[in-house]
C-alpha cells in the first residue's frame, strides 16, 4: 500500500501537467506573417529562410528554389522536424514566406513546431539566430552531427503558420 500512493500521485500530477499548450508569446510570433516588402528585402529573407533550414534541419535539403524550400523526412517515427517553406508573391509586389515544421512520431516532435517557427522567422526578420526553445522554455542544444535539438520533448505534432 506505501508503494501504491507515491505511484498514484505521479500518475495523477503527470495526467495534470500542461500538455500540448503552446506559449502565447511563442505562437503569436510563429503565426504572425512573414511579408517582406521589395524585391530586395525578399531577396535577403529567401537567403536566410535557406541558411536556416540547412542550419537547423536534420534532413538534407530536397528542393531549393525561388518559391521552395523542402527537406526529406520526416520518417521512421522519428521526432526530428521536416520543413517546408514557401514564397509566395501578392498583388501589390510583396511577397509572403510561409513555414510548415512536422515530425513523424507519435509522441511529439523535437524541437517544438511553433518553436522552429518563431525562431525560423526572427531570423528570417532580423538575421539574428536564437535557439530555438521547447514548450518548457528549455532552449535547443545541437547533437553530435552539429544539428539543433530540443533539451526536452514537445508534445505538438505539427505546425503550420504563414
Amino acid at each position: 500500500m506505501k508503494r501504491i500512493l507515491p505511484i498514484l500521485l505521479c500518475v495523477t500530477a503527470a495526467a495534470c501537467a500542461p500538455r500540448g499548450q503552446v506559449n502565447p508569446d511563442v505562437m503569436q510570433i510563429a503565426t504572425a506573417p512573414l511579408t517582406c516588402g521589395d524585391q530586395n528585402e525578399c531577396d535577403a529573407w529567401w537567403q536566410r529562410a535557406q541558411d536556416w533550414v540547412r542550419g537547423h534541419s536534420k534532413y538534407e535539403v530536397q528542393t531549393a528554389t525561388d518559391t521552395l524550400i523542402q527537406t526529406a523526412g520526416p520518417g521512421g517515427g522519428k521526432r526530428s522536424l521536416a520543413y517546408e517553406i514557401t514564397k509566395t508573391k501578392n498583388a501589390d509586389g510583396t511577397a509572403t514566406i510561409g513555414f510548415a515544421a512536422h515530425c513523424d512520431s507519435s509522441i511529439g516532435c523535437k524541437p517544438d513546431p511553433w518553436a522552429a517557427g518563431a525562431a525560423f522567422k526572427q531570423y528570417v526578420r532580423t538575421g539574428v539566430d536564437q535557439p530555438v526553445r521547447d514548450q518548457a522554455g528549455d532552449s535547443a542544444g545541437t547533437d553530435d552531427s552539429g544539428k539543433t535539438t530540443a533539451t526536452s520533448p514537445a508534445s505538438a505534432p505539427a505546425a503550420a503558420a504563414q
